[in-house]
């Protein structure tokens, strides 16, 4: 039996359309110093962030297997977000704290293939390790 890839890219779909389907604000909670992250250092609390992640409140989303990807003002500020799938810790309504929380997983070793912006940094194979 071949394994299979996270179920968390399909989650998160999943409920940020259902959350924009209930008339909800769809947020997001990134963890902040996970490898790969940028996301405006200044609204980080604890280590995490907490992002708005409403059609009225980004442009450009993507939400793919992945990466999370989107542009928003921070103070006025555009600011392209930037977060790999692992550093998704959760998604919830703002009007009810409905939504899904996530394990943090483990940070890969990069993939030039992998990233948005398109970093050539060798032939690397992806792997897992153990963070404690």
């Amino acid at each position: 039996m071949s394994e299979m890839t996270s179920n968390k890219p399909y989650m998160l779909r999943a409920f940020h359309q259902w959350i924009v389907d209930n008339n909800c604000t769809p947020y997001l909670v990134i963890a902040a110093d996970f490898p790969g992250v940028e996301v405006p250092v200044q609204f980080v609390r604890d280590g995490q962030i907490t992002l708005n992640i409403a059609p009225s409140a980004v442009r450009e989303l993507v939400l793919d297997n992945r990466w999370v990807e989107f542009s928003a003002r921070f103070s006025g500020v555009p600011t392209l977000v930037r977060a790999p799938m692992p550093s998704i810790m959760a998604i919830f309504a703002k009007e009810n704290g409905q939504g899904m929380g996530f394990d943090l997983e483990a940070p890969e070793d990069p993939d030039p293939d992998d990233t948005p912006s398109g970093d050539d940094g060798g032939s690397k194979k992806p792997s897992l390790r153990v963070v404690k």
